[in-house]
């Protein structure tokens, strides 16, 4: 039996992650702190199974300490670390900035510290697809250039990518970073899309639709992202960045139309400009993920999103 870390366990990603992890076997410690960005209760509801799993443990604590995650790394001595906790949002990194340095970079930091004083054997390290920017070259692949982020939250990430290679290039510590594209499904995150507009429709709201509903989005459930992690974890590549997407985008009215359907209900909506700090387009390559992690995404948008709108109607209505 493996023991793995997750941080940002109990967020939506990772307590999807913990969930997959401890049904294969796998010993699991969740790592949270919980903080108010959106309601805790949420994340609490996330992790309810899994804290009746005999082989998950939960441990309430910041990226940001140190000391904590160094004391976690060491009692618990696990073989991978997959390290999820960040502040996510391009919006609000935009009105919020620094606390993305704090977060994301001095936390990653900190993981990445504690995991080579404790010998693991490697770190999966969540980037994201805001890190391309406003490119017209697509689809997108791990190779382009990612030196003009649109918002302080894609050039933290970058940042953390460099910290993953220094550690891997200074101390031999190997490290996956996986660039996420547009994630979707049970347990998204309130200030995400897809919970936003199926939240404002179904409830008679406007929603915000920019440039006419023309910019594309490469919807990827969440599944498909937690198999791409788990495979990532299992993998020995050494340093490598890797994008996790479904490679096929969709125009934004498009998936408002599918959410419109499976509500049964016709969106108000509130024509806006595309903001600078928003890409055209995002469109994953992700055939250096087939290669190297056998990754083959599995729900198209139409049945992820109905998966979405069973759970809202179970969880958030009821």
């Amino acid at each position: 039996m493996n023991t793995y870390l997750v941080t940002g366990g109990a967020g939506f990603v990772g307590s999807h992650l913990c969930d997959a992890l401890l049904a294969r076997g796998d010993r699991v410690i969740g790592v949270d702190n919980f903080n108010d960005y959106y309601d805790p209760a949420r994340k609490r509801r996330n992790v309810a199974a899994a804290l009746n799993h005999p082989q998950f443990t939960l441990v309430e604590a910041d990226i940001r300490d140190d000391a904590a995650i160094d004391s976690i790394v060491t009692t618990h001595r696990p073989v991978k670390i997959a390290h999820l906790a960040a502040m996510a949002s391009v919006s609000y990194s935009v009105r919020n900035p620094k606390i993305y340095q704090d977060v994301n970079i001095h936390g990653t930091l900190n993981i990445l510290d504690a995991a080579r004083r404790n010998d693991c054997q490697g770190v999966v390290v969540a980037s994201t697809s805001s890190i391309y920017g406003r490119t017209d070259k697509i689809p997108f692949v791990e190779t382009d250039p990612t030196d003009l982020p649109l918002a302080p939250y894609p050039a933290s990430k970058k940042a953390c990518e460099v910290l993953a290679a220094a550690y891997f290039n200074s101390y031999g510590l190997p490290s996956t970073c996986v660039r996420f594209f547009n994630v979707y499904g049970p347990r998204g995150r309130p200030d995400m899309t897809p919970y936003m507009f199926t939240d404002a429709i179904a409830n008679g709201r406007p929603i915000t639709l920019y440039d006419g509903g023309r910019p594309r989005r490469d919807w990827t459930y969440v599944s498909d992202i937690v198999a791409g992690v788990v495979a990532a974890l299992d993998a020995d590549l050494g340093y490598e960045i890797i994008n996790l997407g479904r490679g096929e985008p969709v125009m934004m009215r498009d998936f408002v139309t599918i959410i419109e359907e499976l509500v049964n209900h016709e969106a108000q909506i509130r024509p806006a400009q595309l903001p600078v700090s928003e890409p055209v387009v995002t469109f994953a390559d992700v055939s250096k993920a087939r290669q190297l992690l056998s990754y083959n995404p599995q729900v198209s948008v139409a049945e992820g999103l109905a998966r979405l709108w069973e759970w809202y109607q179970q969880e958030v209505r009821s």
